[in-house]
């Protein structure tokens, strides 16, 4: 995912041209980069006019609502009284024609908002070929993510994947140990030994994970599995992956991860089992994102998208020295 900072008009331009080349290299056509290039260019200038600056990010996303290409505008603005009222055509409060966040709304396949007064604004806008419509719109994925590279750097070293499972699905988060393509190349290695692993226990994983990074710098990682049965989560951390579990009244429980770096030393992998008995987020990140958040501070947000999530959570926890990679799952164990 492309990061791009947006502090003065001049950057506008940078902005919708990482996301029509992006939008190029995924198969969009003409016509339909001509909407990436509009949704873009509103959501790049509203962070300028309404945000006081801010950032773009841009990337490439495939689950079950489709593949295509997903902006996240992110600032920390005033923020919206009424998100209802902003993206109504005609209504502005920069004394421009108004249309930006309407424009955005009727040029994305999927859109979201997420905005309180002091706590600035997050705007979620998901394109993909093909005029969007009513008719068609995705349902929201229960799943979502970001993995930004730090400042610098081209490629991230944090990964994560999901993939299903008999009875449920199984993610991991991998973590290369620094940063940029040697950090990369290990969190890569530990992805594709998790997707020829089936249906193997997160420990059982680590394990073979632990002897294929041998030549690689290593990395911290994290796999947990939700089966339905069962009504839980099982989950095996090497290293600094943060894996919490938050329910609807921000009532949070950590997950155990244990010492060491897998590729290198990690003398114990042990499966820990965490029941849920109501509708929960899962939350695996890196240590490129801070411990401190909290949900309970941001009325409303737990029932957004899951990428508009990871990326409120990017927005104001990332740590500026680290690449930063989040996984957000929505869990409902009925």
């Amino acid at each position: 995912m492309r990061t791009v900072e947006v502090r003065d008009a001049s950057q506008v331009a940078e902005a919708r041209r990482i996301a029509v080349n992006l939008a190029q290299t995924h198969g969009f056509g003409e016509a339909d980069a001509g909407r990436v290039a509009i949704v873009s260019t509103e959501l790049a200038t509203n962070l300028i006019k309404h945000g006081g600056g801010g950032v773009l990010l841009v990337g490439g996303y495939d689950d079950d609502s489709g593949s295509g290409i997903e902006c996240i505008a992110l600032d920390k603005g005033p923020g919206m009284a009424d998100v209802r009222a902003s993206t109504r055509d005609g209504h502005s409060t920069a004394g421009s024609l108004g249309t930006g966040l309407g424009a955005v709304v009727r040029g994305s396949h999927t859109s979201e908002i997420y905005s309180l007064p002091g706590l600035g604004t997050a705007i979620l806008a998901r394109l993909q070929p093909g005029q969007p419509g009513l008719a068609d719109m995705p349902d929201h994925p229960s799943y979502g993510g970001i993995e930004i590279p730090i400042n610098g750097e081209e490629v991230c070293g944090d990964a994560w994947c999901r993939k299903p499972l008999a009875d449920g699905f199984a993610v991991v988060m991998a973590d290369g140990l620094g940063h940029g393509p040697f950090a990369a190349e290990a969190a890569n290695a530990a992805t594709r030994i998790f997707l020829k692993a089936g249906e193997s226990l997160p420990s059982d994983m680590l394990v073979a994970m632990h002897e294929a990074l041998r030549p690689t710098r290593g990395a911290a990682v994290g796999i947990a599995h939700f089966e339905h049965s069962s009504a839980q989560i099982v989950f095996a951390g090497v290293g600094n992956i943060a894996a919490t579990i938050v329910d609807g009244d921000a009532v949070v429980r950590r997950m155990v991860s244990n010492n060491g770096t897998i590729g290198h030393v990690a003398r114990r992998m042990r499966d820990f089992h965490y029941p849920l008995d109501r509708p929960t987020l899962m939350i695996l990140a890196s240590d490129g994102l801070a411990t401190s958040w909290r949900l309970d501070v941001y009325p409303g947000l737990f029932s957004k998208h899951p990428t508009l999530i990871a990326g409120v959570l990017y927005r104001d926890f990332a740590r500026a020295r680290d690449d930063v990679g989040i996984f957000v799952a929505r869990i409902d164990p009925a």
